[in-house]
């Protein structure tokens, strides 16, 4: 199903994510949190960004587990644990923020 930002169509999967993750921009992370019911602030930003450093770094995105490790490790403690995560993607960190990143879904999500 595609979606429509800005005019452009973007090939998507039956679960939403991006066909062809050359092709994100942040508008449709936007565009995406919007159909959610929800709009990004400063905070999704960074875990979002975050995501996409660690993609390019790694290859793989990362599970909710080792996402939550490694975001503690950069960003802080307070940042890097669950309850914090879940306030800002409440249906799965991994999963929701690596779909507003336009990155796969998460190796062991379902």
């Amino acid at each position: 199903m595609p979606l429509e930002v800005n005019g452009k169509s973007y090939e998507t999967d039956e679960e939403g994510y991006l066909a062809n993750i050359n092709e994100w921009e942040p508008g449709l992370a936007d565009a995406m949190a919007e159909a959610d019911g929800t709009s990004l602030g400063d905070n999704h930003w960074e875990v979002i960004n975050f995501l996409r450093e660690y993609y390019e770094e790694y290859q793989i995105a990362p599970a909710v587990r080792v996402l939550t490790k490694a975001i503690g490790k950069k960003l802080g403690k307070d940042k890097g644990n669950s309850k914090y995560l879940y306030e800002l993607f409440p249906y799965g960190p991994a999963k929701q923020a690596c779909k507003y990143a336009g990155l796969p879904k998460p190796t062991g999500c379902v």
